[in-house]
């Protein structure tokens, strides 16, 4: 049920003429052998990267990508030729690239498609954004779990070598290239630009204080970029048809193309590649396939696990682009769109949330390592059905007490989803105060797993699996 203090989706803006838009960074994406580099050669694979490295001015190359509105597509949406325009410089030292593919956002997985079957597509646009911010080491940091993506990688960084696309005088120029391939540990805060510099660097992924800026000292405190898989992958094809070409889709603020991830209660789950600006509830019905039979919609997550919900009515004014979803007090993120039907239990999906962000928090920050433990525990209380009054209120400060004052944004992560479904979804938690009976009902495995859950059930005598019944080990 929507909240009466919903926010209006601003105002849209002037549609542009219609323009037939085509995959781009999917295009080729289910053809086999598409991550070989003889595939990626014989569809026209380097010739941007060979025209213009060692040739055109690199600041030509930024003002390019500046001009074309590309922004970030790892979540914050930071437009990616300003940030490459702030790399420091005269500095004396050696400036650097990290792309971050550590993709860890529940209900994302978008960059992982193009690591597994079209890496070239990615390197072409390493060595472009390299000569553009002259760059002669770019690291390219993967999320540990993605052992395919490691393999196609690693695979298609030592054909672009044997080719002369990397190494020592790329295209037979003097610009010399190091790519190194960084794998992982499964850790979620190593998403954060900062946390990921620090374990290229080989210690734990703590995020860094900021500023300063990773574009004034970032990677062994040298200016560094740091951009996501998708961005990168772009930057290819920018530069190849020109800054008004990814501009004649999108909308005036959020230009181009994205990747969306589409989950949860539809038809047709799957990774879908459209122009920004769409109506979000076009897109779940024509790319998705509308919602399953028999269900209709309670909420939508739009941008990744951490992006607040939004109700069916917020649905319904959305569209895909940036300044619309923040707009309705939640953000477009990664893109990963998960879509919740009729028959969910609230309590149980927050549960699920704050289990992961508490085991997720490094611990660096007091009020992200003890506000996610609080989170979860109360979280459980109301999944299982016999949370106190007052717990509800509790949940509401303890969010106003970590949003704002960490780090990075892991405390927001947290804190952001728990905030709309305490607002949008208040009688949820207040029927679960003080109703036992729901946790034999619902109790699953899952609720033996952590301490705070085990603790929980034995003050409360909980009935265990095996003696509900609910089938995980009969």
């Amino acid at each position: 049920m929507a909240d009466a203090n919903t926010p209006a989706a601003p105002e849209a803006p002037a549609p542009k003429p219609f323009v037939p838009f085509e995959p781009v960074l999917t295009k080729y994406l289910n053809e086999p052998n598409a991550y070989t580099i003889e595939h990626y050669l014989a569809r026209g694979g380097y010739e941007t990267a060979r025209k213009h490295v060692g040739v055109t001015d690199p600041a030509t190359l930024v003002a390019t990508v500046k001009d074309s509105g590309l922004r970030g597509r790892g979540g914050a949406g930071f437009p990616t030729g300003m940030k490459w325009g702030f790399l420091a410089k005269g500095t004396g030292k050696p400036a650097y690239l990290a792309v971050n593919g550590d993709e860890s956002e529940p209900g994302t997985h978008k960059d992982r498609h193009i690591l597994e079957k079209d890496p070239h597509q990615l390197l072409e646009g390493v060595i472009l954004t390299c000569w553009a911010i002259q760059s002669n080491h770019a690291f390219i940091y993967l999320r540990g779990e993605f052992i395919l993506g490691y393999q196609r990688l690693e695979a298609a960084v030592k054909a672009a070598k044997e080719k002369g696309f990397i190494g020592k005088g790329v295209f037979g120029t003097t610009f010399d290239l190091k790519v190194t391939v960084v794998r992982g540990a499964g850790a979620y805060i190593c998403g954060e630009e900062t946390g990921m510099l620090s374990s290229i660097e080989g210690g734990r992924g703590y995020p860094k204080i900021k500023p300063p800026f990773p574009a004034v000292s970032g990677l062994f405190k040298c200016p560094t970029i740091v951009n996501n898989v998708e961005t990168i992958a772009n930057v290819t094809h920018i530069i190849k048809h020109g800054a008004d070409w990814h501009k004649q889709w999108g909308t005036e603020k959020s230009p181009g193309y994205k990747i969306f991830c589409l989950s949860g209660a539809v038809k047709k789950p799957g990774v879908y590649e459209v122009p920004l600006g769409i109506r979000m509830i076009d897109f779940i019905n024509e790319y998705g396939g509308g919602l399953v039979e028999g269900r209709t919609m309670k909420a939508v997550i739009p941008g990744g696990l951490s992006a607040p919900l939004l109700t069916p009515e917020m649905v319904e004014k959305c569209t895909l682009d940036y300044e619309s979803i923040a707009g309705l007090g939640s953000m477009l993120g990664s893109g990963g769109i998960t879509v919740l039907h009729d028959g969910v239990d609230m309590m149980s999906a927050i549960y699920n949330t704050m289990r992961f962000y508490h085991h997720e928090s490094c611990g660096q920050c007091t009020p992200c390592r003890e506000g996610t433990g609080w989170l979860e525990k109360l979280a459980h209380k109301h999944h299982a059905g016999h949370a106190a009054a007052g717990d509800a209120d509790l949940l509401v400060d303890v969010t106003k007490n970590m949003r704002g004052r960490t780090i990075c944004v892991l405390a927001d992560a947290a804190a952001m989803p728990m905030q709309s479904y305490l607002q949008h979804f208040r009688g949820e938690f207040d029927k679960r105060v003080g109703e036992p009976a729901h946790a034999a009902k619902t109790r699953s495995a899952r609720d033996e797993i952590t301490p705070a859950a085990k603790r929980d059930a034995a003050l409360h005598g909980a009935p265990s699996v095996e003696k509900v019944g609910m089938g995980e080990r009969q």
